[in-house]
């Protein structure tokens, strides 16, 4: 028997306008032109500015829901000649966590090196008779900070990146957790909208390199060994991809310099779907400032299924403001929405483990690539289209007829901001 965990649908006002969806700006003939021009000067501005060179020719395969990417994950772990390296924040219950386990231990018994990096809150819902499967079987299992043997102020810096590196050749990231909730193609509240991307090339090292990160801190000892190689890595794609890793920190980091340069070259559009949308006021000022000067802005953040609502009131603050300044917020509809990906003008996309949040920029290990390669984002341009379809656009006037019950749930997530 396996335990099902259903987000419960949170209550919501007669807010959303429901009228049909207008269409929604597209690139001028002129603008799209000079694309390869805007991805090459958002490319060297990321370089110069994080200083982590990005890698030409890869092959990037956006995946969208359970019923696409955990196939495709599990095709390569079956695949793996050599090593598999798996890291993942939620590792729940359900069918799905079997089949991994089962998948792990498989292949460690065939005498493979295979690691396995849990974090220690997200996983603690993990059955014990997998552990005792895996490790049985030969699978390494490290656990990142468990809290009961943590000081507080480590306990609240978790570890979010979800990383699968087989082979040191293929893999994976984005938000996809291995639990039953993400299983399904989002027909449902208990099948989660979600986005993950398959990466084979150059950046694959990026990818696996934080996986060895977070493993190095979990698993003293020797970082490499005889199963480990450095690849000299074909390039069967266009892609530019720049890996950007998010760890916990005192003032400006790599991935908030990310975001910051991103929404700033914004030209035309600028479109961002995340699970958890809870920024500071700057981050805010910056999409409004977009918005001021001409970019078409959309948010796409979950409706009344979402699995968080004290995050979800902490973001719903600023609608009013965005609203008022030009930009488009979308609440999605059929269940919670879980993908965390940006696109800019065409040309340019942000996708990987990270939220639009205080928690993914100041606080937990993240792992994002940031994508110049035209094919790719307009592949996520028309998922975005297609979410936006199933989608409640927040019109300024009814948000702000909302009323004082709600204002005053808003205004109560102040003391813990910080922390979503």
């Amino acid at each position: 028997m396996t335990t099902r965990i259903v987000p419960q649908p949170a209550p919501t006002p007669d807010l959303p306008d429901r009228s049909p969806v207008p269409a929604r700006s597209t690139l001028t003939a002129a603008s799209a032109s000079d694309l390869p021009d805007r991805g090459q000067a958002l490319r060297r501005r990321l370089e110069g500015l994080l200083g982590i060179a990005a890698t030409e020719g890869n092959l990037l395969t956006p995946l969208r829901n359970g019923d696409e990417i955990f196939p495709a994950m599990l095709e390569a772990v079956d695949g793996a000649t050599r090593t598999v390296d798996l890291m993942t924040f939620v590792y729940w219950r359900g069918d799905i966590a079997r089949i991994f386990a089962r998948a792990l231990a498989r292949k460690a018994a065939q005498g493979l090196r295979v690691r396995l990096l849990l974090d220690g809150f997200g996983s603690r819902l993990i059955e014990s008779d997998l552990i005792d499967l895996m490790e049985a079987s030969g699978v390494r299992i490290s656990w990142f900070r468990r809290p009961v043997r943590l000081s507080p102020f480590k306990q609240n810096h978790r570890c979010h990146r979800k990383v699968l590196v087989v082979d040191g050749r293929v893999a994976f990231t984005g938000g996809v957790g291995i639990a039953e909730e993400w299983c399904g193609d989002a027909r449902h509240p208990g099948e989660w909208r979600d986005t993950h991307v398959r990466v084979v090339g150059p950046a694959v090292d990026g990818i696996a390199a934080a996986f060895a990160q977070n493993w190095a801190e979990c698993a003293p000892g020797t970082l490499y060994d005889a199963a480990d190689r450095f690849e000299e890595h074909e390039q069967p794609g266009d892609a530019v991809v720049q890996v950007v890793r998010g760890s916990a920190g005192i003032g400006w980091q790599d991935l908030q310099t990310l975001m910051r340069v991103v929404i700033s070259s914004a030209e035309e559009r600028l479109r961002l779907a995340t699970a958890y949308f809870a920024p500071d006021d700057y981050f805010v000022d910056l999409l409004c400032d977009a918005a001021q000067r001409g970019v078409a802005v959309d948010l796409l953040v979950p409706g009344r299924h979402t699995d968080k609502r004290v995050c979800q009131l902490a973001g719903e603050r600023h609608f009013g403001r965005l609203t008022a300044c030009g930009a488009t917020v979308w609440r999605y509809g059929p269940t919670m929405m879980h993908a965390k990906v940006l696109t800019v003008d065409g040309t340019a996309a942000v996708i990987g483990s990270a939220n639009f949040n205080r928690r993914s920029l100041d606080h937990d290990e993240e792992v994002v690539l940031a994508v110049v390669d035209e094919e790719f984002t307009a592949r996520l341009d028309r998922h975005f289209d297609e979410d936006l379809a199933r989608s409640e656009v927040v019109t300024p006037d009814r948000w702000h007829r909302r009323g004082v019950a709600r204002r005053a749930l808003e205004a109560a997530t102040a003391p813990i901001r910080h922390f979503l």
